[in-house]
């Protein structure tokens, strides 16, 4: 915890960048598992967990993907590459909170990339009907499971500075017209 411009808050949060270079580093199992266990702890409609993840350490692997993402060019150098899928078996809802669920989860993989001194970035892969078709034949996924992305994730060799996004302009009080 530190402070940020008078509150307190969690650095992961606010150093948080998009890396697409790498070392030629690995990373341990140990770290996989913490990526991990951090996703599942996201939270998600009624409990249901939709997620399921796939590990990619295996060079061929990672080219194949790069292959079907147009920004996926870092996958060359990334040691690791971690698919989140979202299971329609899993859904309790009639509706896609999967979506939901599944961001929530890659948001908190990204933020405990950060604390791992990871760099990562998430390459899109849903709603794009095309991207979602090659990796479920690359993957060899069931049609229930959709690829919503693709985070790669190594050492990163660069360290870019931390953004201040915050716009006080796009903050509505009780409805749109009163921003103050």
């Amino acid at each position: 915890m530190r402070q940020q411009g008078g509150i307190v808050s969690m650095k992961e949060i606010f150093n948080r960048r998009s890396v697409r270079t790498y070392t030629d580093q690995s990373i341990s199992q140990e770290d996989i598992l913490a990526l991990l266990k951090a996703a599942m702890q996201a939270p998600s409609a009624g409990n249901q967990q939709p997620w399921d993840f796939i590990v990619i350490q295996e060079k061929q692997n990672l080219l194949q993907l790069k292959m079907i993402l147009p920004y996926g060019k870092c996958l060359e150098q990334s040691p690791l590459a971690i698919v989140v899928c979202g299971n329609k078996n899993y859904q309790k809802f009639e509706y896609d909170f999967w979506v939901q669920d599944c961001s929530a989860a890659i948001q908190n993989l990204l933020l405990e990339a950060v604390y791992l001194d990871l760099g990562a970035v998430w390459l899109g892969c849903y709603p794009i009907e095309e991207r979602v078709t090659k990796v479920q034949e690359l993957l060899s996924l069931p049609s229930s499971v959709i690829p919503l992305g693709i985070i790669s994730i190594g050492h990163p060799d660069t360290s870019p500075e931390p953004i201040n996004r915050f716009k006080e302009e796009r903050i509505h009080y009780e409805n749109w017209k009163n921003n103050k």
